[in-house]
């Protein structure tokens, strides 16, 4: 049963600075959480409660946000603030959380083998990125789950994009199965070159891993950019038998740049109850009464 997960988070978030110059990309807030707390609420919410942080110097503020804070729970509570003091306890007892470090930064690959120790040969754990945010409450990676434990495979996310933006990302080769929106996984091809994609499905921040991928983690190369390459990795595996694919039914939303996390903001924070009505009706007036503001997540 797949109880831990892997985030990988050591990274210096230089398309945020100077803000992430002494404030990790993670902790940067959607709305009033940490994009971080979303992931392991992902996690939580989909039966994974062990959490292991791959961090780096610089990045301890991340554990911080999960652990007590009593000097701060006393003056809510003194204050009888009650509504934030439950806020805040609550995040201590959300998950389990670890954390080991990555002392250099070599590729996702050699982040997520860090997690060797913890996890070991024969267990088997997600892998989460913290750019990509999912509809919160989704069960997607619950559906990740079960198809490695039905299958004993390594199972990756895909998501279908226009063709002509094949060649921004790395692009899986697929063969159908009789389960709607689940492939087998023949090939990986990183950012191929126009025509000659070999499909519309591209990889995105979600994995579900047996514990032998550290063995073929530790055999591969350094590959694009001098880096340990989970892509490379998978691309091993599927060699000896396919590996899963599960494709992306529901919204994705990417915090790694600047616009792509202030649509996050905008889109969470349009649905919420406390603040929605009065943002969509000063978007509304800012904008324009005909502009058209779209859904965010339920």
């Amino acid at each position: 049963m797949v109880r831990t997960a892997v985030l990988p988070v050591a990274g210096l978030g230089t398309r945020f600075l100077p803000v992430t110059k002494s404030v990790p990309k993670e902790l940067l807030p959607v709305v009033d959480r940490p994009s971080i707390q979303y992931i392991v609420e992902e996690c939580v919410d989909n039966g994974v409660d062990d959490v292991l942080f791959v961090t780096a110097t610089g990045k301890s503020a991340m554990e911080d946000h999960f652990d007590r804070r009593l000097d701060l729970e006393t003056a809510l509570a003194d204050k009888g603030k009650d509504a934030e003091l439950a806020l805040v306890r609550d995040l201590a007892e959300l998950a389990t959380v670890h954390s080991v470090r990555q002392g250099e930064a070599l590729g996702l690959g050699h982040a997520i083998l860090q997690g060797a120790q913890h996890i070991g040969p024969d267990g088997s754990f997600a892998v989460l990125l913290g750019d990509d945010l999912l509809e919160p409450g989704c069960d997607f990676l619950a559906r990740m789950i079960e198809a490695h434990e039905r299958t004993g495979r390594p199972v990756i996310a895909l998501m279908e994009v226009p063709q002509d933006q094949v060649h921004l990302y790395g692009a899986a080769e697929v063969e159908p199965t009789d389960r709607d929106g689940e492939f087998r996984v023949t090939s990986m091809v990183e950012k191929p070159p126009p025509g000659e994609e070999p499909s519309n499905l591209i990889m995105v921040g979600r994995y579900v891993l047996p514990g032998s991928i550290f063995e073929v983690l530790r055999s591969t190369p350094p590959g694009r950019g001098g880096e340990i390459q989970i892509t490379d990795a998978l691309q091993t595996c599927a060699q000896e038998e396919p590996i899963i694919g599960l494709k992306l039914d529901v919204p994705r939303y990417d915090t790694g740049d600047k616009l792509g996390y202030l649509k996050a903001n905008l889109q969470f924070a349009a649905v919420r109850e406390d603040v929605g009505p009065e943002l969509l009706a000063w978007l509304r007036e800012w904008l324009g009464e005909d502009a058209a503001v779209g859904a965010g997540p339920r």
